[in-house]
This record gives structure tokens, sequence and C-alpha cells, in this order.
């Protein structure tokens, strides 16, 4: 397994491939929703593709939501990958690449079911209430990096 940092429209397209078939497929997303202006370019956030060999097989993003924080986004990984801790390859690389940015928090806002995937990574629940984005319950979390 190999983590590219995404560089090129292709790669970027590959991501994309991913996380359509895990959100608009798989959790019913509505397409118009998944897609947005941070994946317009490679350059418009900072876009994590993992490929084994030639297939693209998780994909995530992040930006600086606020100065120094960094906010984890679209983190998919394809269903016949889960369960090998590719997920929180991608967490860690994203997390690496903000504290080389010099972000010192990093939030997200995770789907409740994967609450405890990201708390097992140090992240703590700082909303009051869980609330819904694009039809499914969410909390947002935060860790400091």
């Amino acid at each position: 397994m190999e983590i590219i940092r995404v560089t090129t429209k292709d790669q970027l397209q590959a991501c994309f491939s991913v996380r359509f078939k895990v959100f608009v497929e798989e959790q019913q997303v509505p397409e118009h929703e998944e897609i947005d202006e941070k994946d317009e370019s490679p350059e418009a956030c900072h876009h994590f593709l993992m490929l084994d060999g030639d297939q693209p097989v998780a994909a995530a993003r992040w930006y600086e939501y606020q100065p120094q924080t960094a906010k984890l986004q679209r983190v998919a990984v394809l269903k016949e990958y889960r369960g090998r801790s590719l997920g929180k390859q991608m967490i860690l690389a994203m997390e690496q690449q903000a504290r080389e940015k010099h972000c010192t928090f990093a939030i997200l806002d995770a789907q409740c079911q994967a609450e405890g995937f990201y708390s097992q990574l140090g992240y703590e629940v700082i909303s009051d209430e869980p609330f819904y984005d694009a039809g499914i319950l969410h909390v947002r979390m935060k860790k400091p990096l």
C-alpha cells in the first residue's frame, strides 16, 4: 500500500472514485453534497490517496480550517479494504502534513458510527449534540497535534 499526497488531476479523480463508492453508492449521500469547492483542483485542499498497486482503495483530505487548525474530511476506505488499519494510516499521514504546515490541532466531523475509531486515535468529542450532515449523524471531534 502506498499513500500519495495528491498533485495531479488524475490522482484527484482516483480520490473521487473511492469517495463516490463509499459515500454516494454505499451511504446514499447525494452526489451534489459529496463534491464541493475544495475538490476543484489538487491545490484547493490537501488530498490524500492510498493505492494497492494501481488500485485506489482509500482517500481523504484536509485544509486549514482556522489558523493552526486542520480540518480532516472525506475519509473513505473501500468496503473490501476495511479492517486493515488503512483509515488509521490515512489519518496519521494527514496529521503529519498538518504538523509540517504548523497546525497544532486537528478537528473532524465524525459519523457517529465512527466515533470509537477516532477516539482510539486521540480525538475527543467537542460538539454538544450530534448533528446531521448529508443526512448522517455526526459529532465534531478535536485532537492536539
